[in-house]
């Protein structure tokens, strides 16, 4: 269900100085993201700053989005927690909203040991709802190791793993030692997708698909179809947009550059703070290669 591109998208707030949701305006971003070919949609991830959203905003953009999406693609809903019983909570009401499966981040801070990590995930799948985790070490500071991932991919509603270590010998490890299950696995990084799909990976969870989505879909298309030298040629063309991403952090850039697309976004929250001049100016160099 969960395969090639799925933009992990922004969260558009208001010009005020609360950074209301901006409901008209993740509709519209949506319905082009739609246009442009995209296979998924995900709500609700570090992109669409979900550590600054309310419980009610955060059921709200899940809600309009699945309402927009009208069953089009299916939606990854962004439901984790360094809580359990937070993430339980998020994940029933993305399940009652009609989510067609939840992404779940490995508990940050906490640094759960194994058997807590075990008991966090499986209290999400026995929810019955596909749950494709997420090992995003930069940001969780601990890693989920293969054998782990291992284990809990024959769960039967573990479905994935959306994977962002940046180790392309732990993704190698895990699609071999998985393979006997329906277990997908998804790129985390959008320079990572095409060595992932190399390895078997499904596709890609991305950042970059806000800026270029037709372009994200035509690298794991052309990849797909056989076409290996065309998708060589759009990651590279693709490669100083997925740099720029990251020239601050994930989401500052992808927002401003929407923005800067005539899209939907406004402002970061706090703690996040918006692109300083000397990083708008990179930012917007990069973009004209596409325009």
């Amino acid at each position: 269900m969960f395969k090639g591109v799925l933009p992990a998208i922004i969260t558009p707030f208001q010009e005020n100085s609360g950074r209301d949701l901006d409901i008209v305006g993740l509709r519209t971003n949506l319905e082009y993201l739609l246009s442009e070919g995209v296979h998924g949609i995900v709500p609700c991830g570090s992109t669409g700053e979900s550590a600054t959203l309310t419980f009610e905003e955060h059921e709200i953009v899940i809600g309009e989005t699945i309402d927009t999406v009208n069953g089009r693609v299916p939606v990854l809903a962004g439901t984790g927690s360094n809580n359990t019983a937070e993430a339980i909570r998020f994940t029933r009401a993305a399940k009652d909203l009609g989510a067609d499966g939840v992404l779940v981040i490995s508990p940050y801070y906490n640094k759960p040991n194994r058997s807590g990590l075990v008991k966090h995930y499986e209290s999400l799948a026995n929810l019955d709802i596909p749950v494709v985790m997420y090992n995003v070490p930069g940001r969780t500071g601990q890693n989920l190791p293969v054998d782990l991932v291992c284990e809990l991919a024959r769960h039967p509603n573990i479905v994935g793993i959306k994977e962002a270590s940046g180790n392309i010998t732990q993704v190698s490890e895990i699609i071999e030692g998985t393979r006997d299950e329906d277990f997908l696995l998804l790129s985390g990084d959008d320079a990572m997708t095409l060595p992932m799909l190399a390895l078997g990976g499904a596709g890609v969870i991305s950042v970059a698909a806000n800026v270029e989505p037709a372009l994200m879909v035509q690298l794991y298309e052309r990849y797909t179809e056989g076409k290996i030298q065309e998708a060589q040629n759009i990651h590279y063309a693709l490669s100083p947009l997925m740099r720029a991403m990251f020239i601050d952090t994930n989401p500052i850039p992808v927002k401003r550059a929407v923005g800067l697309r005539g899209m939907a976004a406004g402002p970061v929250r706090l703690p996040l703070d918006d692109l300083d001049d000397a990083k708008v100016k990179t930012l917007s160099g990069v973009l004209a290669q596409y325009d």
